[in-house]
């Protein structure tokens, strides 16, 4: 292979234009710069690739043959340097996050709805999962990063933020009166039929780890996908449902359901954002990032 690409390029420019004088002028080198480049890549190659004629430079048979493997490989250049521009200024490109229902809803939704104005060219990918999924995601390089709850295993490969406060609490509805206004103990969570998020949530194991700390044993009667699922079966008395505060915060200000009180506050948890600092991020994802680190800074 000729070492020297630049002879290519002058031979796909000529070979464009049929002519030393266009070539020239499209490259700004002189006349006699495209003229020695040709002689050069003939030399090299062993062979005619132009053909002098009163209408300009005409390729040979071999020439012809060249320039149309030559042509494929600038033209995708071009195309690849035309791509990277609408990159790096936002026109096109992809932001690929991994959230939760809650980190979604409650958070990220207006960041999102934001930068959908800013940057209508970028495509944003939401992939749906509880933060130990989000998590392994982000390890997969399957998201760029990951709106998550607290807790979470941390490690030396993560970098994170924290952007907002969430409240846990256990809501219950009219079946269940009799323990309003009552200042409870944790304990007597045991007796009640109890409505907790399936599966291995940061959330689910969350309240089970405050509750056991406090020597609290519970054994839920219902275990929901969702939180908005949570809130309706307490809405009908089924149990007293234990979701994040945000989820339940219409039917409590109405009050059509109740928060329980206890003699003991559930510690809030956060959300955070993060990033496996392991590989770069993407200057779309990157962008979206700081449009959420400055309106947090600000506020």
């Amino acid at each position: 292979m000729i070492s020297n690409l630049e002879y290519y390029k002058v031979f796909y420019y000529v070979g464009k234009y049929n002519s030393i004088t266009a070539a020239a002028k499209e490259l700004s080198i002189s006349q006699p710069a495209v003229s020695q480049s040709i002689h050069q890549l003939e030399s090299l190659l062993g062979c005619t690739l132009f053909q002098r004629t009163s209408k300009g430079m005409k390729l040979t048979s071999e020439g012809s043959l060249l320039y149309r493997y030559i042509k494929k490989g600038y033209e995708q250049i071009d195309l690849g340097e035309q791509r990277l521009s609408h990159l790096l200024h936002l026109d096109a490109g992809e932001v690929r996050i991994g959230a939760s229902d809650m980190t979604l809803r409650f958070f990220l939704l207006p960041y999102l709805e934001k930068f959908h104005e800013l940057y209508p060219g970028i495509k944003v990918t939401v992939t749906n999962g509880p933060t130990p999924e989000t998590l392994s995601y982000l390890k997969e390089d399957r998201i760029d990063f990951g709106v998550v709850s607290s807790p979470f295993e941390e490690s030396d490969t993560l970098s994170f933020f924290p952007v907002s406060e969430i409240q846990d609490t256990f809501v219950a509805g009219r079946k269940f009166i009799q323990y309003k206004n009552r200042t409870l103990d944790f304990s007597d969570l045991s007796a009640m039929p109890l409505i907790f998020l399936e599966g291995k949530t940061s959330t689910t194991e969350y309240i089970h780890s405050f509750l056991e700390k406090n020597g609290v044993s519970i054994h839920p009667e219902f275990e929901l996908a969702t939180s908005d699922m949570i809130v309706q079966f307490a809405l009908r008395s089924l149990g007293v449902g234990c979701v994040v505060k945000d989820f339940a915060r219409d039917s409590l200000e109405s009050g059509i359901l109740f928060e329980l009180r206890f003699n003991k506050m559930i510690p809030k948890r956060k959300i955070c954002v993060v990033t496996d600092n392991s590989r770069p991020i993407s200057i779309a994802a990157d962008k979206l990032i700081q449009l959420i680190k400055n309106n947090f800074t600000q506020n």
